[in-house]
């Protein structure tokens, strides 16, 4: 395989993300590619073969997917291949996929700064584009009670120190649990800069529209220098997952 700088981009992707599934290659490569719009499923295949032909890749089919997973191969990550069947998977997955859309639309993605303390929280990404800076997190099933006030008290003090907004995307039955926390535990000058979308099913699939995410944002607007305390990825187009479910 003659690796292109976008396949070395590709590759740093899932270096950080961890899995990933089809669908969000086929976004990765249109973003990497300067395209809103995915690649072909085809295409993405494509990648995906020559890829794991050359050993750079592995992929699998779990049981619950009606799609492959893949990720790095020892060579390239020096780590061994992931469990699966461990509760954070569709979670990984989901969270790679919500990064790659962002992508596309032209933000760039970094891990979020660790907590410096057990009353601070890790958001699952940092999207930034056209001098905003915004939290996402990923929820796929809701939080216990006593969790979701101890971030949304975290994500109250970031959102007065420069976070734009905090973006939560998920189940239904998730986001009605954040919107419901959100309304008691952030003051009410701030809580519309919580927003929910409910885009994903409970296997982690995107099965809604987000563009009403991106809609108000320049679409020709350069990403700017991150905030000082967010880990800065390889250039400004790479995403970084942390945080968990």
């Amino acid at each position: 395989m003659q690796i292109t700088g976008r396949d070395e981009r590709v590759f740093e992707w899932l270096r950080v993300v961890k899995l990933a599934d089809t669908e969000a290659i086929r976004w990765v490569l249109a973003a990497l590619d300067g395209r809103s719009d995915p690649v072909s499923t085809r295409r993405a295949q494509q990648w995906i073969a020559r890829a794991g032909d050359a050993g750079l890749v592995e992929k699998a089919r779990p049981v619950f997917r009606d799609g492959s997973i893949i990720w790095l191969s020892r060579m390239m990550s020096n780590r061994a291949a992931p469990n699966l069947y461990r509760a954070t998977t569709r979670h990984e997955v989901a969270v790679s996929s919500i990064s790659s859309r962002f992508l596309a639309a032209g933000y760039s993605w970094q891990r979020d700064r660790q907590p410096a303390t057990r009353q601070e929280h890790a958001a699952d990404g940092v999207a930034a584009r056209a001098g905003r800076l915004e939290l996402v997190e990923v929820e796929l099933t809701a939080k216990t009670l006593d969790r979701y006030r101890g971030i949304f008290t975290d994500h109250t003090r970031r959102l007065t120190e420069g976070v734009d907004r905090v973006v939560y995307v998920g189940t239904a039955g998730a986001m009605r649990a954040v919107a419901r926390e959100a309304d008691k535990w952030v003051h009410p000058s701030l809580r519309d800069r919580i927003v929910t979308l409910t885009v994903l099913d409970e296997r982690g699939h995107i099965v809604g529209a987000l563009d009403s995410l991106w809609s108000d944002v320049d679409a020709t607007a350069t990403p700017e220098e991150e905030a000082a305390d967010v880990d800065t990825v390889v250039e400004s187009a790479l995403p970084i997952w942390g945080g968990r479910d």
